[in-house]
């Protein structure tokens, strides 16, 4: 007869897609969750500005865990720029820095303009953005009048389209990489045409395999959490990661594990489970280890024969 292992325990760790609305930060939209599901441990994989709306994964319990899987996930935005004048936030919610412009570019000219920042490009933070320099966040330099430049770091554009155009407007849609400022892709567009632009609104549609379609907005979680539908708006750890292969261990590699220890082929809950095919011949890739149960109980990679993985991220 198998073991079952403290269900309650995982009952409130995994990822909420969350519709974030306009005007508040990512932060807040975190607190809100805290307050909802009576829960401190709650982060979220990837900032959304003020102004922008869309989606935010949100990690509760172990999931936080996960991050540095979700962080490297691409990102998929549609929005607008504003083309005439720059702002000092490179959004619509700065001030002004530049005469406004009213020589618009000609749509072929803005298409080809948009082509130059497809591939591998180097940004440069926004003045009032949170990343750091010698330990204080950019935007606390702006305020002062005092904004410093920050340090340039390295992202991909896998496309950006233009979707409508309508002077001073055009829409987007953009696929980049993670940790990529959409605003500072307006503001270096604005400058190339030597017009001037900011970014005038921002949707995040997707974030990796997931969709804005499938969010859930802060009154929907709470509506669902207070009847008691945990399924409605939580998605489990074990339903995470899903391109990563799943192992299934016996109880005596359960115990390993949860040990931190390596485990071996006698330690897999069943034969038949083809760990060659299943993982292929690379030494890093990354397999998802269970319970008898079904249960995420670990990340693993393969180790030094005779044992078959080694865990270096233990979930019990």
């Amino acid at each position: 007869m198998l073991k079952t292992h403290a269900a309650s325990t995982w009952a409130m760790d995994g990822l909420i897609l969350v519709r974030k609305p306009s005007l508040i930060t990512s932060h807040d939209v975190i607190a809100s969750l805290r307050n909802i599901l009576s829960r401190q441990k709650i982060g979220h994989f990837g900032t959304l500005d003020p102004l922008a709306t869309g989606l935010l994964l949100a990690a509760v319990g172990k999931a936080t865990r996960l991050f540095p899987f979700f962080s490297k996930m691409d990102k998929v935005y549609e929005g607008r720029v504003r083309l005439g004048y720059s702002t000092d936030t490179y959004d619509a919610a700065g001030r002004p820095t530049s005469a406004e412009d009213r020589h618009f570019p000609e749509s072929r000219l803005l298409l080809e303009t948009l082509q130059q920042f497809v591939g591998k490009i180097i940004q440069w933070p926004p003045p009032f953005s949170a990343k750091k320099h010698m330990g204080r966040p950019l935007y606390t330099y702006a305020r002062r009048q005092k904004p410093v430049a920050g340090r340039p770091f390295p992202v991909e554009i896998h496309s950006f389209r233009l979707t409508a155009y309508d002077p001073p407007h055009f829409d987007f849609m953009i696929k980049c990489s993670s940790g990529t400022y959409i605003r500072t892709l307006a503001h270096d567009l604005g400058q190339k045409l030597g017009c001037g632009a900011h970014l005038a609104e921002l949707v995040r549609t997707e974030v990796g395999e997931f969709s804005l379609q499938d969010g859930l907005t802060l009154e929907e979680i709470r509506s669902f959490h207070d009847d008691g539908q945990r399924d409605r708006f939580l998605r489990p750890m074990e339903n995470l990661l899903p391109a990563l292969p799943k192992i299934v261990l016996n109880e005596t590699g359960f115990r390993l594990i949860q040990n931190g220890r390596p485990v071996s082929g006698e330690h897999l809950f069943a034969e038949g489970q083809n760990v060659s095919f299943t993982v292929g011949r690379d030494p890093e890739a990354v397999v998802r280890l269970f319970d008898p149960g079904g249960k995420i109980i670990a990340l693993a990679r393969r180790a030094s024969p005779p044992a078959l993985f080694s865990p270096f991220l233990v979930l019990i």
